[in-house]
């Protein structure tokens, strides 16, 4: 899907400051539509205006070639299989030798891609089936299996770039992602993070609301709609510093320790909300019905369980609990 079929595009449309082509899209073309014969008068209208929707290739062949005879079937295979990456023309130079003779063919067969209306590349002789599966994602981009690969690099340079407080250029990577696959829940949910690190809360919090049920089921969206609700949360919760103060005049106001928490995990001091949680649960596990130690697992949930103080605070945990 491009980035005007973006369901989405409303909701993340003005983060999107970058784009990418991924190899391997489907064309929108249908698989009858990808081998057809050519003659002199439609060549113009099958490959020239052709390869500008898209690479096409010329096979150009004779009814007496026995290599042409090998190449055939292999390569249509191999057009198929690409799914629409590549259509395949092909022209009889028997019955059409004028074309061939102007592109300088002298033996065949011979297969020539043109792109964007003219021949860019080609080779000669019955190739074995690797060797045009090579051709093709030279002149069509990568295979799908490629593409894909593409966009998990491309969301993990976004999230260095997130973690490292670069806001802005990680949501131009997670746009590029969006805009070959604009239902991918990790790009989703990294734009939002995006959204919430440059203080467009409200926007945030629109993008999240119109995502269908399913995606906003997604781990990745779950939990960074649960850091949304974590922030909008902390505003209410009052003055860090007088609640510093309360804590040093009576230690065990665990409800006082509790907004703390929430507070200083807002912004981004991890290691001191998951300490002030601990302790509640260490001086009175009875709590507000446990509530530190379900907090601290929401904590979890949107940290994400490689975060070192995720690790850190897991392993505090298990030895309050079963020590």
């Amino acid at each position: 899907m491009g980035g005007s079929d973006n369901p989405h595009a409303g909701s993340f449309g003005n983060q999107m400051t970058a784009s990418a082509s991924f190899g391997g899209q489907p064309a929108p073309s249908g698989a009858g539509d990808l081998i057809k014969e050519t003659t002199t008068a439609t060549f113009a209208r099958d490959v020239v205006e052709a390869s500008r929707q898209q690479p096409v290739l010329v096979d150009f062949w004779a009814p007496w070639c026995g290599p042409c005879k090998q190449l055939t079937p292999v390569i249509e295979k191999v057009v198929k299989e690409a799914a629409g990456r590549v259509k395949l023309v092909k022209m009889n130079i028997d019955d059409h030798p004028s074309i061939a003779g102007q592109l300088g063919i002298q033996s065949i067969p011979a297969v020539i891609a043109f792109v964007g209306g003219r021949p860019v590349d080609g080779f000669m002789g019955a190739v074995p089936e690797s060797q045009i599966k090579q051709f093709i994602d030279r002149i069509a981009g990568p295979a799908v299996d490629d593409a894909k690969a593409e966009v998990e690099a491309l969301l993990a340079e976004a999230k260095t770039l997130i973690d490292a407080g670069d806001a802005q250029n990680a949501a131009g990577l997670y746009g590029a992602v969006l805009h070959a696959d604009p239902e991918n829940p990790e790009a989703i949910a990294g734009m939002v993070e995006c959204m919430i690190a440059l203080g467009q809360l409200a926007e945030a919090r629109q993008a999240l609301s119109q995502l269908p049920e399913e995606l906003a089921k997604a781990a990745a969206v779950s939990a960074v709609s649960k850091k949304l609700d974590q922030i909008e949360e902390a505003r209410k919760l009052g003055d860090p510093v007088a609640l510093e103060h309360r804590l040093a005049l009576e230690p065990d106001d665990h409800a006082a320790r509790l907004k703390l928490a929430k507070i200083r995990n807002v912004e981004g001091d991890r290691a001191a909300a998951a300490d002030h949680l601990l302790m509640i649960m260490k001086r009175d596990r009875d709590f507000e019905d446990d509530a530190a130690r379900r907090e601290l697992l929401n904590f979890f949930e949107v940290w994400g369980p490689k975060d070192p103080a995720t690790i850190a605070a897991r392993r505090k945990l298990s030895a309050l609990l079963f020590s």
